[in-house]
C-alpha cells in the first residue's frame, strides 16, 4: 500500500462505527459547500472525524448518549485519522421506502432519513458502502483551517502510510453484508 492524503469527512460516532464493524454505510448528501452536487472524488479514503454537525437525535438510541454537541464553528487543535476505507458501492436513493428497509444497516434513525429527503429535495441520497481498515497507528494531525467548512472531501496536508493496515471485517463478513443491502436496493 501507498500513502494517501484525500479524506472523507464523516461524523465522529459513524467514523467509530465503520471503525468497530458496526456498519459499512453511510448515506450522504454532500456539504453545504459541495460543488452542484455530491460525488465520489475517489474511491479509497482517509476517515476524518468531524464533530460540528453531529446531532444525537439523529441517532439510533443507543448512540445518542455517545455524542456532545458542540458549538457551531469548533473544531479540535488535533484530529485522530485512524481508518482508511475503499468505496466499493456506490447507490442513489430517491424514495424513502428503499431507505427505510436499510434501517438494520447503519447508525441513524428514521428521522434522519426523513431530514435527509427534505434537504436538497430534487437530489438524491447517496448510499456508500466501505470496505474499511485500521491504520497500524493513529496519526494525530494538527487542525488546519482548510479542512473546515461543510463539504465531504478534503486533501490533508501530509500523505498518510496506509501499510500494515488491517481490515475491519474478514472478507466474508463483508460480502455478507454487502450482498444483503444490495439486494434491498436493486430489489425493493
Amino acid at each position: 500500500m501507498a500513502n494517501l492524503s484525500h479524506a472523507l469527512k464523516e461524523w465522529a460516532i459513524a467514523v467509530d462505527a465503520l471503525e468497530t464493524g458496526r456498519t459499512i454505510v453511510l448515506l450522504r448528501k454532500g456539504g453545504i459547500r459541495e460543488q452542484r452536487r455530491f460525488s465520489v472524488e475517489q474511491t479509497q479514503v482517509l476517515l476524518y472525524p468531524t464533530y460540528e454537525h453531529q446531532q444525537p437525535h439523529l441517532l439510533k438510541d443507543d448512540l445518542q448518549a455517545k455524542v456532545k454537541a458542540v458549538p457551531s464553528g469548533w473544531h479540535p487543535e488535533t484530529v485522530q485519522i485512524s481508518s482508511v476505507a475503499a468505496i466499493t458501492e456506490i447507490f442513489q436513493v430517491s424514495e424513502a421506502a428503499v431507505l427505510d428497509s436499510l434501517l438494520p444497516f447503519h447508525i441513524w434513525n428514521a428521522q434522519f432519513a426523513a431530514e435527509r429527503f427534505q434537504w436538497k429535495p430534487k437530489l438524491p441520497l447517496y448510499i456508500l458502502l466501505l470496505r474499511v481498515s485500521n491504520l497500524s497507528q493513529t496519526h494525530v494531525i494538527s487542525y488546519q483551517s482548510e479542512y473546515g467548512g461543510c463539504r465531504s472531501w478534503i486533501d490533508l496536508k501530509e500523505a498518510i502510510a496506509l501499510e500494515g493496515a488491517t481490515p475491519v471485517l474478514s472478507d466474508t463478513a463483508y460480502s455478507d453484508q454487502v450482498e444483503k443491502i444490495c439486494s434491498l436496493l436493486t430489489n425493493p
